[in-house]
């Protein structure tokens, strides 16, 4: 074989070692490349992800804070709530007058014979004094809606009464309106937190089978709510008082002279 032969096939074989070798070169020049892009990006993934931990744990933190004053703040409410509950029990509890509580709603029940006479829906001078004493405990209860409500037994009412009642639920109703709108007038109860209603004979207390069970149920109910129990609907504007048609309680006014309740 000419030597020209083996000089033009050792340069081919350089050629192709040489070609071999830049591919490999080339391609692992590539592979660093695509190593640096990924680890470029990972590094911001781990950027991201950091910053984002801190940011959880600074709301983590906030939210713990809030939620310990809020576990604070609850605390004093049931505090105020129990010191309130005791000075009412000290100065009100009494056989005529019971207080209890219930999910949140403390509840005071007056036998019917401390406000009214029977089959009458005008306030006795000892009614009111005792409404007065709960108003004065109510006003420091700024957040939490009242309800004021009439119980009676459930013996009819065989003719008009002298303020015009001819059935129980029409007695315990007015009643109540009149309990709350002397709470209103002459306690300084915002009228906003006021409601009255009246269940006749419907939630008795005890069986109206003996005259002590008949006493029980009749009763006018001042219901203190929960604050998350207070009426959205209810207007804060300035106040209107009740919406009732009964005309303002005049204590010098003899009862006969009264207008009958709607």
């Amino acid at each position: 074989m000419p030597k020209s032969t083996w000089v033009f096939a050792g340069i081919l074989s350089a050629l192709v070692l040489i070609g071999v070798m830049w591919m490999e070169v080339r391609q692992a020049s590539q592979q660093s490349e695509s190593a640096r892009t990924e680890a470029e990006e990972a590094r911001k993934t781990v950027d991201q992800l950091a910053s984002l931990t801190n940011r959880l744990t600074d709301d983590l933190a906030v939210a713990r804070s809030r939620a310990e004053a809020l576990e604070q703040k609850v605390k004093e409410a049931q505090q105020d709530r129990l010191g309130l509950e005791q000075q009412m029990r000290g100065e009100l509890d009494s056989k005529d007058i019971t207080i209890s509580q219930l999910q949140g709603r403390l509840t005071l029940s007056i036998v019917d014979r401390v406000l009214f006479d029977s089959g009458q829906a005008s306030l006795k001078p000892e009614g009111e004094k005792i409404l007065l004493k709960i108003a004065k405990f109510l006003t420091s209860l700024t957040n939490r809606e009242v309800q004021v409500v009439g119980h009676t037994d459930n013996v009819p009412i065989h003719a008009r009464t002298i303020d015009g009642f001819t059935d129980n639920w029409a007695l315990s109703t007015g009643r109540a309106v009149v309990a709350a709108r002397f709470l209103q007038e002459k306690g300084g109860i915002d009228p906003r937190r006021l409601s009255a209603a009246g269940c006749g004979e419907y939630r008795p207390l005890a069986s109206n089978d003996t005259p002590e069970g008949r006493s029980k149920n009749r009763r006018i109910a001042v219901v203190v709510l929960p604050e998350q129990l207070a009426a959205d609907d209810v207007p804060r504007g300035k106040p209107e008082g009740l919406a009732t048609n009964l005309p303002p309680i005049n204590p010098d006014e003899p009862a006969t002279n009264r207008p009958a309740a709607p």
